[in-house]
């Protein structure tokens, strides 16, 4: 197998060092997260990341100081992309006026990212969980912010009339605590047989929720 050195070109023709840094760091991300699915966290070795990207393990080191570092940075990278596709998402649908069909389009955006990635996927949802208090501390981080990205544009919602308040915040980390849980398990145990298939019932959870909060304050509508 070839290395990172021999691959790249050299002299003039060589891409700028932070091209090839960069180059070099998402080839370890797609190693990194094909090692820890496979192998799960405890196994995943530095020099088994690196092997799989036909990198050479001092390769690995110029990047990471040890696989922790390498999963909480393969964390820190891919939920700040999950978290702009959902933003995107639902800051895009064609009738904006309509706060549930944003959140469908939110909620579409998270599993078709997990269901595009599975590797990935199972790292961040899974294999995460094992790596360490680095790593906890950030999932706790990102679930918070995807809790609160929820809670404010259903405060904004609410303000205009078009829903009902959420009861808390915790009812919006209640929201993102069940996605996250569902597609973790349809990662592990292939239940339901599609990502795709959480869609409906994430959605009669929000909808639900919405309910209820209507219910407990009717004047708030």
């Amino acid at each position: 197998m070839s290395t990172d050195r021999e691959s790249a070109p050299r002299g003039r023709h060589a891409p700028p060092l932070e091209v090839r840094q960069d180059r070099q760091r998402q080839r370890l991300f797609a190693a990194a997260a094909a090692v820890f699915a496979r192998c799960g966290f405890a196994e995943a070795t530095a020099e088994g990341i690196a092997r799989e990207a036909g990198m050479s393990k001092a390769t690995f080191y110029e990047h990471f100081d040890n696989k922790e570092d390498c999963i909480c940075a393969l964390f820190d990278a891919a939920t700040d992309a999950l978290l702009t596709a959902i933003r995107t998402a639902g800051e895009s649908v064609d009738a904006p006026r309509d706060p549930r069909e944003r959140y469908r389009a939110s909620i579409t955006a998270l599993l078709d990212v997990v269901a595009a990635f599975p590797d990935a996927a199972q790292t961040l949802l899974v294999e995460i969980i094992g790596a360490g208090p680095r790593a906890i501390e950030r999932r706790d981080r990102v679930l918070g912010e995807f809790a609160s990205y929820i809670d404010g544009r259903n405060a904004i919602d609410a303000a205009e009339g078009l829903v009902p308040r959420l009861g808390s915040p915790h009812d919006a980390f209640a929201i993102v605590g069940a996605v996250v849980e569902l597609a973790s398990r349809q990662i592990r145990t292939s239940e339901p047989a599609t990502m795709g298939e959480l869609e409906p019932i994430v959605d009669r959870m929000i909808v639900g929720m919405l309910a209820a909060a209507d219910e407990a304050h009717p004047a708030s509508r």
